[in-house]
Protein backbone atom coordinates (compact mmCIF):
# COMPACT_ATOMS: atom_id res chain seq x y z
CA UNK A 1 0.00 0.00 0.00
CA UNK A 2 2.46 2.36 1.40
CA UNK A 3 4.77 1.48 -1.70
CA UNK A 4 2.36 2.36 -4.23
CA UNK A 5 1.61 5.93 -2.76
CA UNK A 6 5.73 6.55 -2.60
CA UNK A 7 5.78 5.97 -5.79
CA UNK A 8 2.64 7.54 -7.13
CA UNK A 9 3.70 11.04 -4.92
CA UNK A 10 7.20 10.54 -6.81
CA UNK A 11 6.05 10.41 -10.38
CA UNK A 12 3.47 13.11 -9.60
CA UNK A 13 5.96 15.16 -8.35
CA UNK A 14 8.44 14.76 -11.15
CA UNK A 15 5.85 15.56 -13.62
CA UNK A 16 5.03 18.68 -11.48
CA UNK A 17 8.39 19.55 -11.95
CA UNK A 18 8.75 19.28 -15.69
CA UNK A 19 5.82 21.34 -16.17
CA UNK A 20 6.66 24.38 -13.48
CA UNK A 21 9.06 26.63 -15.33
CA UNK A 22 6.76 26.45 -18.46
CA UNK A 23 3.69 26.64 -16.90
CA UNK A 24 4.88 30.11 -14.41
CA UNK A 25 6.24 31.60 -17.54
CA UNK A 26 2.71 31.02 -19.34
CA UNK A 27 0.82 32.31 -16.17
CA UNK A 28 2.84 35.80 -16.39
CA UNK A 29 2.23 35.84 -20.25
CA UNK A 30 -1.62 34.61 -19.54
CA UNK A 31 -1.49 38.07 -17.07
CA UNK A 32 0.03 40.63 -19.25
CA UNK A 33 -3.13 39.20 -21.41
CA UNK A 34 -5.75 39.81 -19.46
CA UNK A 35 -4.35 43.68 -18.91
CA UNK A 36 -4.16 44.27 -22.29
CA UNK A 37 -6.84 42.43 -24.00
CA UNK A 38 -9.82 42.69 -21.39
CA UNK A 39 -13.28 41.52 -21.48
CA UNK A 40 -14.84 44.26 -22.39
CA UNK A 41 -12.50 45.04 -25.27
CA UNK A 42 -13.30 41.35 -26.74
CA UNK A 43 -17.12 41.64 -25.86
CA UNK A 44 -17.02 45.23 -27.99
CA UNK A 45 -15.28 43.44 -30.68
CA UNK A 46 -16.87 40.56 -31.66
CA UNK A 47 -20.06 42.13 -31.73
CA UNK A 48 -18.80 44.05 -34.84
CA UNK A 49 -19.72 42.38 -38.21
CA UNK A 50 -20.97 39.01 -39.06
CA UNK A 51 -18.12 36.78 -40.74
CA UNK A 52 -15.89 39.74 -39.11
CA UNK A 53 -16.78 38.87 -36.03
CA UNK A 54 -15.85 35.17 -36.47
CA UNK A 55 -12.86 35.53 -37.18
CA UNK A 56 -11.83 38.41 -34.51
CA UNK A 57 -13.51 35.71 -31.76
CA UNK A 58 -11.07 33.32 -32.81
CA UNK A 59 -8.29 35.05 -32.83
CA UNK A 60 -8.84 36.95 -29.44
CA UNK A 61 -10.13 33.80 -27.96
CA UNK A 62 -6.90 31.20 -28.68
CA UNK A 63 -4.70 33.02 -26.44
CA UNK A 64 -6.87 33.86 -23.75
CA UNK A 65 -6.20 32.03 -20.55
CA UNK A 66 -10.33 31.21 -20.18
CA UNK A 67 -10.70 28.17 -18.83
CA UNK A 68 -14.05 25.60 -20.12
CA UNK A 69 -16.44 27.62 -17.33
CA UNK A 70 -14.75 31.04 -17.60
CA UNK A 71 -15.46 31.17 -21.09
CA UNK A 72 -19.58 30.49 -21.07
CA UNK A 73 -20.59 33.71 -19.02
CA UNK A 74 -18.05 36.04 -21.39
CA UNK A 75 -19.76 34.52 -24.66
CA UNK A 76 -23.35 35.11 -23.34
CA UNK A 77 -22.28 38.58 -22.73
CA UNK A 78 -20.93 38.94 -25.52
CA UNK A 79 -24.08 37.74 -27.57
CA UNK A 80 -26.28 39.59 -25.06
CA UNK A 81 -24.53 42.80 -26.45
CA UNK A 82 -24.34 41.97 -30.04
CA UNK A 83 -22.49 39.40 -30.87
CA UNK A 84 -23.44 37.42 -34.26
CA UNK A 85 -24.56 33.20 -32.94
CA UNK A 86 -21.69 32.34 -35.50
CA UNK A 87 -18.92 34.43 -33.50
CA UNK A 88 -20.67 33.58 -29.83
CA UNK A 89 -19.84 29.70 -31.45
CA UNK A 90 -16.49 30.89 -32.54
CA UNK A 91 -15.47 32.38 -29.18
CA UNK A 92 -16.98 29.32 -27.23
CA UNK A 93 -15.31 26.47 -29.37
CA UNK A 94 -11.70 28.11 -29.73
CA UNK A 95 -11.14 30.13 -26.43
CA UNK A 96 -11.37 26.87 -24.08
CA UNK A 97 -9.31 24.51 -25.83
CA UNK A 98 -6.00 26.17 -25.64
CA UNK A 99 -4.23 29.48 -23.96
CA UNK A 100 -1.21 30.96 -23.26
CA UNK A 101 -0.71 28.95 -19.73
CA UNK A 102 -1.56 25.82 -21.50
CA UNK A 103 0.16 26.18 -24.65
CA UNK A 104 3.50 26.02 -22.65
CA UNK A 105 2.32 23.21 -20.48
CA UNK A 106 2.27 21.34 -23.53
CA UNK A 107 5.02 22.34 -24.87
CA UNK A 108 6.77 21.12 -21.42
CA UNK A 109 4.72 17.96 -21.35
CA UNK A 110 4.47 17.08 -25.29
CA UNK A 111 6.84 18.58 -27.26
CA UNK A 112 7.06 21.16 -29.89
CA UNK A 113 5.54 20.14 -32.63
CA UNK A 114 2.13 19.21 -30.40
CA UNK A 115 2.94 22.64 -29.37
CA UNK A 116 2.30 24.23 -32.06
CA UNK A 117 -0.35 21.89 -33.65
CA UNK A 118 -2.65 22.22 -30.79
CA UNK A 119 -3.61 26.18 -30.81
CA UNK A 120 -3.83 25.78 -34.88
CA UNK A 121 -6.64 22.99 -34.35
CA UNK A 122 -8.04 25.38 -31.89
CA UNK A 123 -8.56 27.89 -34.60
CA UNK A 124 -9.52 26.54 -37.36
CA UNK A 125 -12.15 24.29 -35.03
CA UNK A 126 -13.47 28.01 -34.12
CA UNK A 127 -13.44 29.56 -37.59
CA UNK A 128 -15.03 26.24 -38.80
CA UNK A 129 -17.65 26.19 -36.30
CA UNK A 130 -18.47 29.70 -36.05
CA UNK A 131 -18.88 30.15 -40.36
CA UNK A 132 -21.54 27.05 -40.47
CA UNK A 133 -23.59 28.32 -37.50
CA UNK A 134 -23.55 31.91 -39.46
CA UNK A 135 -24.47 29.94 -42.80
CA UNK A 136 -27.09 28.53 -40.67
CA UNK A 137 -28.23 31.11 -39.11
CA UNK A 138 -30.77 32.82 -41.89
CA UNK A 139 -33.84 32.70 -40.11
CA UNK A 140 -34.67 34.10 -36.78
CA UNK A 141 -36.40 31.27 -35.35
CA UNK A 142 -32.91 30.55 -32.92
CA UNK A 143 -33.09 34.25 -31.63
CA UNK A 144 -35.13 32.22 -28.71
CA UNK A 145 -33.03 29.37 -26.82
CA UNK A 146 -34.27 27.00 -24.92
CA UNK A 147 -34.85 29.65 -21.62
CA UNK A 148 -36.25 32.61 -24.01
CA UNK A 149 -34.16 35.39 -25.02
CA UNK A 150 -30.98 36.54 -24.28
CA UNK A 151 -31.82 39.83 -23.89
CA UNK A 152 -34.74 39.14 -20.79
CA UNK A 153 -32.24 40.12 -18.09
CA UNK A 154 -32.72 43.75 -18.87
CA UNK A 155 -30.20 46.28 -20.20
CA UNK A 156 -26.73 45.69 -20.35
CA UNK A 157 -24.53 48.04 -18.36
CA UNK A 158 -20.55 48.68 -18.91
CA UNK A 159 -18.20 45.91 -16.30
CA UNK A 160 -17.02 47.73 -13.29
CA UNK A 161 -14.70 45.43 -12.34
CA UNK A 162 -11.29 45.95 -11.96
CA UNK A 163 -10.46 43.27 -15.10
CA UNK A 164 -12.57 45.91 -17.42
CA UNK A 165 -11.77 49.19 -15.23
CA UNK A 166 -10.23 51.83 -17.93
CA UNK A 167 -8.93 53.92 -15.03
CA UNK A 168 -8.00 51.59 -12.38
CA UNK A 169 -6.52 52.39 -9.23
CA UNK A 170 -3.67 49.72 -9.00
CA UNK A 171 -1.10 49.89 -11.85
CA UNK A 172 -0.96 47.86 -14.79
CA UNK A 173 1.91 45.44 -13.74
CA UNK A 174 0.17 44.70 -10.88
CA UNK A 175 -2.73 44.27 -12.25
CA UNK A 176 -0.86 41.64 -14.75
CA UNK A 177 1.06 39.99 -11.71
CA UNK A 178 -2.26 39.42 -9.99
CA UNK A 179 -3.86 37.79 -12.17
CA UNK A 180 -1.30 36.00 -13.71
CA UNK A 181 0.00 34.48 -10.19
CA UNK A 182 -3.25 34.73 -7.92
CA UNK A 183 -6.86 34.70 -10.19
CA UNK A 184 -5.58 32.38 -12.82
CA UNK A 185 -3.88 30.09 -10.40
CA UNK A 186 -6.65 29.93 -8.04
CA UNK A 187 -9.29 29.10 -10.66
CA UNK A 188 -6.85 26.03 -12.19
CA UNK A 189 -4.88 24.72 -9.10
CA UNK A 190 -7.75 21.75 -7.65
CA UNK A 191 -7.91 20.96 -11.34
CA UNK A 192 -4.20 21.08 -12.29
CA UNK A 193 -3.06 19.27 -8.94
CA UNK A 194 -5.63 16.37 -9.63
CA UNK A 195 -4.16 16.20 -13.30
CA UNK A 196 -0.58 15.88 -12.42
CA UNK A 197 -1.59 13.02 -9.79
CA UNK A 198 -3.39 11.30 -12.59
CA UNK A 199 -0.46 11.42 -14.62
CA UNK A 200 1.57 10.53 -11.93
CA UNK A 201 -0.84 7.15 -11.12
CA UNK A 202 -0.81 5.81 -15.06
CA UNK A 203 2.97 6.39 -14.79
CA UNK A 204 3.24 4.18 -11.58
CA UNK A 205 1.03 1.97 -11.43
CA UNK A 206 0.21 1.29 -15.36
CA UNK A 207 2.66 -0.50 -18.06
CA UNK A 208 3.68 2.01 -20.65
CA UNK A 209 1.42 0.89 -23.79
CA UNK A 210 -1.20 -1.07 -21.73
CA UNK A 211 -3.74 0.77 -24.00
CA UNK A 212 -1.95 0.72 -27.38
CA UNK A 213 -4.55 -2.09 -29.29
CA UNK A 214 -7.54 0.51 -28.12
CA UNK A 215 -6.12 3.72 -28.58
CA UNK A 216 -3.03 3.37 -30.80
CA UNK A 217 -4.44 5.50 -33.60
CA UNK A 218 -7.27 5.78 -35.88
CA UNK A 219 -11.31 7.23 -36.52
CA UNK A 220 -12.16 4.40 -33.67
CA UNK A 221 -9.35 5.62 -31.20
CA UNK A 222 -10.38 9.10 -31.70
CA UNK A 223 -14.17 8.31 -31.28
CA UNK A 224 -12.94 6.64 -28.03
CA UNK A 225 -10.99 9.63 -26.55
CA UNK A 226 -14.14 12.14 -28.02
CA UNK A 227 -16.42 10.24 -25.68
CA UNK A 228 -14.01 10.45 -22.91
CA UNK A 229 -13.52 13.84 -22.74
CA UNK A 230 -16.49 15.29 -23.76
CA UNK A 231 -18.23 14.05 -20.07
CA UNK A 232 -15.29 15.63 -18.34
CA UNK A 233 -15.26 19.13 -17.16
CA UNK A 234 -11.48 19.92 -17.52
CA UNK A 235 -9.18 22.80 -18.21
CA UNK A 236 -6.92 23.55 -21.14
CA UNK A 237 -3.98 23.64 -18.56
CA UNK A 238 -4.96 20.55 -16.38
CA UNK A 239 -5.57 18.18 -19.15
CA UNK A 240 -2.37 18.37 -20.62
CA UNK A 241 -0.70 16.34 -18.08
CA UNK A 242 -3.76 13.64 -18.30
CA UNK A 243 -3.07 13.63 -22.60
CA UNK A 244 0.36 12.73 -21.09
CA UNK A 245 -0.78 9.99 -19.36
CA UNK A 246 -2.81 8.49 -22.13
CA UNK A 247 0.34 8.87 -24.47
CA UNK A 248 2.32 6.33 -21.80
CA UNK A 249 -0.71 3.91 -21.98
CA UNK A 250 -0.45 3.86 -25.59
CA UNK A 251 -2.74 6.32 -26.83
CA UNK A 252 -1.60 7.80 -30.33
CA UNK A 253 -1.01 11.75 -30.64
CA UNK A 254 -3.84 12.33 -32.58
CA UNK A 255 -5.99 10.22 -29.84
CA UNK A 256 -4.65 12.50 -26.84
CA UNK A 257 -5.37 15.81 -29.16
CA UNK A 258 -9.05 14.76 -29.55
CA UNK A 259 -8.90 14.34 -25.86
CA UNK A 260 -7.88 17.58 -25.33
CA UNK A 261 -10.36 19.12 -28.11
CA UNK A 262 -13.41 17.46 -26.91
CA UNK A 263 -12.77 18.16 -23.20
CA UNK A 264 -11.86 21.56 -22.74
CA UNK A 265 -14.36 22.62 -24.93
CA UNK A 266 -17.57 20.73 -23.74
CA UNK A 267 -19.12 20.24 -19.99
CA UNK A 268 -22.34 20.15 -19.12
CA UNK A 269 -22.72 24.02 -18.54
CA UNK A 270 -21.26 25.00 -21.59
CA UNK A 271 -24.16 22.63 -23.70
CA UNK A 272 -26.97 24.17 -21.50
CA UNK A 273 -25.69 27.45 -22.69
CA UNK A 274 -25.36 26.77 -26.19
CA UNK A 275 -29.02 25.45 -25.86
CA UNK A 276 -30.52 28.29 -23.47
CA UNK A 277 -28.69 31.39 -25.27
CA UNK A 278 -28.31 30.17 -28.90
CA UNK A 279 -30.96 27.42 -29.68
CA UNK A 280 -30.82 23.74 -30.54
CA UNK A 281 -29.96 23.90 -34.05
CA UNK A 282 -26.91 25.89 -32.73
CA UNK A 283 -25.86 23.26 -30.42
CA UNK A 284 -26.05 20.66 -32.92
CA UNK A 285 -23.56 22.10 -34.95
CA UNK A 286 -21.73 23.11 -32.19
CA UNK A 287 -21.10 19.31 -31.23
CA UNK A 288 -20.94 18.05 -34.70
CA UNK A 289 -17.82 20.72 -35.40
CA UNK A 290 -16.54 19.51 -32.18
CA UNK A 291 -16.20 15.62 -33.23
CA UNK A 292 -15.14 16.20 -36.86
CA UNK A 293 -12.98 18.35 -35.84
CA UNK A 294 -11.22 16.02 -33.20
CA UNK A 295 -11.11 13.09 -35.19
CA UNK A 296 -9.92 15.21 -38.68
CA UNK A 297 -6.94 16.70 -36.36
CA UNK A 298 -6.50 14.04 -34.59
CA UNK A 299 -5.52 12.01 -37.69
CA UNK A 300 -3.73 14.64 -39.45
CA UNK A 301 -1.44 14.86 -36.09
CA UNK A 302 -0.65 10.98 -36.29
CA UNK A 303 -0.14 11.72 -39.99
CA UNK A 304 2.01 14.50 -39.25
CA UNK A 305 3.91 12.16 -36.81
CA UNK A 306 4.47 9.16 -39.40
CA UNK A 307 5.62 10.96 -41.99
CA UNK A 308 8.23 13.02 -40.25
CA UNK A 309 9.30 9.58 -38.57
CA UNK A 310 9.07 11.66 -35.17
CA UNK A 311 8.53 9.27 -31.85
CA UNK A 312 4.86 9.41 -30.76
CA UNK A 313 4.75 13.15 -28.83
CA UNK A 314 7.53 12.36 -26.05
CA UNK A 315 5.37 10.69 -23.05
CA UNK A 316 7.93 13.23 -20.81
CA UNK A 317 6.03 10.48 -17.86
CA UNK A 318 9.39 8.15 -19.08
CA UNK A 319 11.78 10.93 -19.45
CA UNK A 320 12.10 11.94 -15.62
CA UNK A 321 16.20 10.93 -16.13
CA UNK A 322 16.38 15.42 -17.44
CA UNK A 323 14.90 16.21 -14.02
CA UNK A 324 17.62 18.44 -12.38
CA UNK A 325 17.97 20.44 -9.10
CA UNK A 326 16.97 23.31 -10.93
CA UNK A 327 13.59 21.94 -11.90
CA UNK A 328 12.75 20.64 -8.20
CA UNK A 329 13.34 24.44 -7.42
CA UNK A 330 10.77 25.67 -10.07
CA UNK A 331 8.11 23.05 -8.81
CA UNK A 332 8.47 23.90 -5.31
CA UNK A 333 8.14 27.94 -6.99
CA UNK A 334 5.02 26.29 -9.04
CA UNK A 335 3.35 25.01 -5.73
CA UNK A 336 3.91 28.35 -3.64
CA UNK A 337 2.40 30.40 -6.12
CA UNK A 338 -0.68 27.74 -5.72
CA UNK A 339 -1.09 27.53 -2.02
CA UNK A 340 -0.82 31.68 -2.13
CA UNK A 341 -3.33 31.95 -4.73
CA UNK A 342 -5.81 29.63 -3.22
CA UNK A 343 -5.20 31.63 0.54
CA UNK A 344 -5.31 34.99 -1.23
CA UNK A 345 -8.50 33.63 -2.82
CA UNK A 346 -10.44 31.89 0.13
CA UNK A 347 -10.04 35.68 2.04
CA UNK A 348 -11.17 37.59 -0.96
CA UNK A 349 -14.12 35.10 -0.99
CA UNK A 350 -14.91 35.62 2.52
CA UNK A 351 -14.95 39.32 2.64
CA UNK A 352 -17.78 38.98 -0.31
CA UNK A 353 -20.74 38.69 1.65
CA UNK A 354 -22.52 41.65 2.08
CA UNK A 355 -23.38 43.43 5.18
CA UNK A 356 -26.04 45.04 6.02
CA UNK A 357 -25.70 48.97 5.04
CA UNK A 358 -27.38 52.14 5.77
CA UNK A 359 -30.76 53.43 3.90
CA UNK A 360 -30.68 54.69 0.69
CA UNK A 361 -32.99 57.33 -0.45
CA UNK A 362 -34.04 58.69 -3.76
CA UNK A 363 -35.94 61.38 -5.69
CA UNK A 364 -39.10 60.11 -6.04
CA UNK A 365 -40.64 61.39 -9.47
CA UNK A 366 -43.45 63.29 -9.81
CA UNK A 367 -46.75 61.48 -8.91
CA UNK A 368 -45.09 58.58 -7.09
CA UNK A 369 -44.46 58.42 -3.02
CA UNK A 370 -44.30 62.51 -3.27
CA UNK A 371 -43.70 65.68 -5.15
CA UNK A 372 -40.78 65.80 -7.55
CA UNK A 373 -37.51 66.38 -5.49
CA UNK A 374 -38.91 65.42 -2.55
CA UNK A 375 -36.00 62.90 -1.43
CA UNK A 376 -37.48 59.66 0.54
CA UNK A 377 -35.90 56.32 2.66
CA UNK A 378 -37.24 53.64 0.77
CA UNK A 379 -35.94 50.09 2.97
CA UNK A 380 -33.38 47.94 0.87
CA UNK A 381 -34.78 44.14 0.33
CA UNK A 382 -31.59 41.52 0.07
CA UNK A 383 -31.97 38.51 -2.08
CA UNK A 384 -29.95 35.65 -1.81
CA UNK A 385 -29.46 33.60 -5.07
CA UNK A 386 -27.51 30.07 -4.73
CA UNK A 387 -25.31 30.07 -8.31
CA UNK A 388 -24.83 26.62 -9.71
CA UNK A 389 -21.80 25.90 -12.58
CA UNK A 390 -20.04 29.24 -10.75
CA UNK A 391 -16.30 27.60 -10.45
CA UNK A 392 -13.87 31.07 -11.39
CA UNK A 393 -13.35 34.50 -10.97
CA UNK A 394 -14.48 34.86 -14.41
CA UNK A 395 -18.11 33.13 -13.49
CA UNK A 396 -18.23 35.21 -10.72
CA UNK A 397 -17.72 39.23 -12.30
CA UNK A 398 -19.66 37.96 -15.20
CA UNK A 399 -22.69 37.02 -12.42
CA UNK A 400 -21.83 40.72 -10.80
CA UNK A 401 -22.07 42.54 -13.68
CA UNK A 402 -25.80 40.77 -14.79
CA UNK A 403 -27.16 41.30 -11.75
CA UNK A 404 -25.91 45.42 -11.65
CA UNK A 405 -27.61 45.49 -14.83
CA UNK A 406 -30.83 44.60 -13.43
CA UNK A 407 -33.05 48.19 -12.35
CA UNK A 408 -33.68 48.87 -9.07
CA UNK A 409 -30.29 47.08 -7.85
CA UNK A 410 -27.82 49.12 -5.67
CA UNK A 411 -25.29 45.99 -4.75
CA UNK A 412 -24.15 43.33 -5.55
CA UNK A 413 -22.16 40.32 -3.64
CA UNK A 414 -20.76 37.55 -5.00
CA UNK A 415 -18.82 34.76 -3.62
CA UNK A 416 -16.93 31.11 -5.36
CA UNK A 417 -17.32 29.72 -1.66
CA UNK A 418 -20.27 28.75 -1.18
CA UNK A 419 -21.34 30.00 -4.89
CA UNK A 420 -23.51 32.88 -4.46
CA UNK A 421 -25.00 36.18 -4.68
CA UNK A 422 -26.42 38.52 -2.30
CA UNK A 423 -27.82 41.05 -3.77
CA UNK A 424 -29.32 44.73 -2.43
CA UNK A 425 -32.12 45.73 -4.62
CA UNK A 426 -35.71 48.17 -3.92
CA UNK A 427 -38.49 47.47 -6.31
CA UNK A 428 -39.07 47.20 -8.75
CA UNK A 429 -35.91 44.77 -8.82
CA UNK A 430 -37.62 41.22 -7.70
CA UNK A 431 -35.89 37.99 -7.57
CA UNK A 432 -37.51 36.71 -10.74
CA UNK A 433 -35.60 39.55 -12.67
CA UNK A 434 -32.54 38.48 -10.76
CA UNK A 435 -32.81 35.02 -11.66
CA UNK A 436 -33.53 35.88 -15.43
CA UNK A 437 -30.46 37.87 -15.72
CA UNK A 438 -28.27 34.84 -14.18
CA UNK A 439 -29.75 32.29 -16.38
CA UNK A 440 -28.75 34.59 -19.39
CA UNK A 441 -25.56 33.46 -18.28
CA UNK A 442 -26.47 29.72 -18.65
CA UNK A 443 -26.02 29.04 -15.26
CA UNK A 444 -28.28 27.72 -12.58
CA UNK A 445 -29.95 29.65 -10.20
CA UNK A 446 -31.48 28.32 -6.62
CA UNK A 447 -33.82 31.39 -4.61
CA UNK A 448 -32.64 30.88 -1.39
CA UNK A 449 -35.07 33.61 -0.15
CA UNK A 450 -34.56 36.97 1.41
CA UNK A 451 -32.63 38.85 4.30
CA UNK A 452 -34.05 41.39 6.45
CA UNK A 453 -32.23 45.01 6.21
Amino acid sequence: MWYYVEIIARESWLVLAQMSPYLLLGFLAAGALSVLVSPAFVERHLGKGRSGGVLKAVVFGVPLPLCSCGVIPLAASARRHGASRGATVAFLLSTPQTGVDSIAATYAMLGGVFAVFRPVAALVTGLFGGLLVQAADNSGEENQGAGGSAGTAGKSTACTAECCDVNPARPTLIRMLRYGLVTLPRDIAWPLLLGVVVAGTMAAIIPPGAMQPYVGGGVLSMLMMIAAGMPVYICATASVPVAAGLIHLGASPGAALAFLIAGPATNAATVMTVWRVLGRRTLLLYLLTIVASAVFFGLTLDAIYSAAFLPAAVSTLQCHQHICLQDHLWAVALLLVLAGSIVLGGKRAASLPAAPGPKRTYDAPTGALGAAGTTMALPDRQFVLEIQGMTCSHCAAAVKQALESVSGVIEVSVSLEPPRALVVCREPALAEQLTAAVESLGYGVKYSGEMPR
